[in-house]
């Protein structure tokens, strides 16, 4: 199979997840598409999927959703609503479509997930556990993801009986044995001559407002990929389409009377105000980021923490208030993949 491609599924692509969905389940344990209309539009950074990339474009393969709960297992209501805030993730459906099954799709697609969710929680958000049902045949799949045999659930759902798996959090993410050349492969891509080459706001004549999308309802989204700026780094942090241009007061990021490390340009002094991407709402919705500890900020006396690559530690870009949902990047401050 050619290399498989994760990302959060769009509204778009609801109607071609819920083919897959069909294709997976007796038609007494299918959900609808409105059901998949609700979970997307209700915890839309729980809906995760796989593709093949060609050049072409991408083509959905897989997908895992849920929705979150305060519940500590799985009963009818924990999984028919979606209570924002909420410490467990109730996993709905774990799906890959007939031709790609047996070549370790639904494991990777597991692993990406449960290793998203880790991020998030490190990065402030409350999940604790993620809970799901599964027929007695697949428990091995995801014991392999780390998840843990309940019991029996009281969940009826279709006619074979349910069974109850739990996978905690805070354990670190089961060991997966790389396959064969992985590690020349990532050799040969760390060089820097096949990293993206990220271009400055400065090299746009029209700013930020080069940089943007409309969706026609007055929302402004980021064209581009954002990319570390740090030359030979470029490692992507958001993709197009997923961070909000909004025009806001600045932010004191950097210690007083210190100069910033290149290639990061000054910001305006608060309260001017500068253009930034609102990423919400968690830290799920990055490709590549990193927090620093939380800080007392002077600006908002709240604590903050604030926003560096990931890959190359180069920051700040931007900051979030701890356990907040939304996410601020300075404009100024990233790369753009053109």
């Amino acid at each position: 199979m050619t290399s498989i491609h994760f990302d959060l599924l769009k509204e778009d692509e609801l109607e071609a997840a819920h083919a897959i969905e069909l294709a997976s389940y007796p038609a007494d344990e299918a959900a609808s598409l409105d059901v998949f209309r609700y979970r997307q539009s209700r915890a839309p950074e729980l809906f995760l999927a796989a593709y093949t990339l060609e050049d072409s474009g991408r083509t959905l393969i897989g997908y895992v959703c849920a929705t979150l709960s305060p519940a500590k297992t799985l009963t009818h209501e924990s999984m028919s609503t979606h209570v924002p805030g909420s410490s467990s993730v109730c996993i709905h459906s774990i799906c890959v479509s007939p031709e790609c099954r047996r070549q370790g799709v639904a494991l990777s697609l597991l692993n990406e997930y449960i290793s998203r969710l880790q991020y998030a929680l490190k990065s402030g958000v409350e999940y604790k556990q993620v809970l799901l049902i599964a027929h007695e045949e697949l428990r091995s799949l995801y014991e392999k993801a780390g998840f843990e045999w309940v019991g029996k659930s009281s969940v009826v759902h279709g006619a074979n009986p349910w069974f109850e798996m739990r996978r905690d959090l805070s354990r670190p993410s089961q060991p997966v044995a790389p396959p064969p050349g992985i590690w020349e492969a990532l050799q040969r891509a760390s060089g820097s001559k096949n990293r993206p080459q990220a271009l400055a706001l400065a090299a746009f004549p029209n700013g930020a407002q080069d940089l943007v999308s409309n969706d026609g309802m007055g929302t402004l989204s980021n064209k581009f990929d954002l990319l570390c700026p740090r030359s030979g780094c470029g490692s992507i942090i958001l993709k197009a389409g997923v961070g909000s241009l909004v025009e806001r007061a600045s932010m004191q990021l950097d210690p007083p009377q210190r100069t910033t490390p290149n290639p990061l340009v000054l910001l305006p002094p608060p309260p001017e105000t500068m253009n930034w991407w609102l990423v919400t709402p968690n830290a799920m919705a990055f490709e590549n980021i990193g927090f620093t500890r939380a800080v007392v900020s002077d600006d908002t006396t709240k604590r903050v923490k604030l926003l560096i690559c990931a890959e190359c530690d180069l920051g700040p870009l931007g900051w979030c208030e701890e356990g907040g949902s939304e996410f601020w990047l300075a404009c100024s401050r990233v790369g753009y993949q053109q």
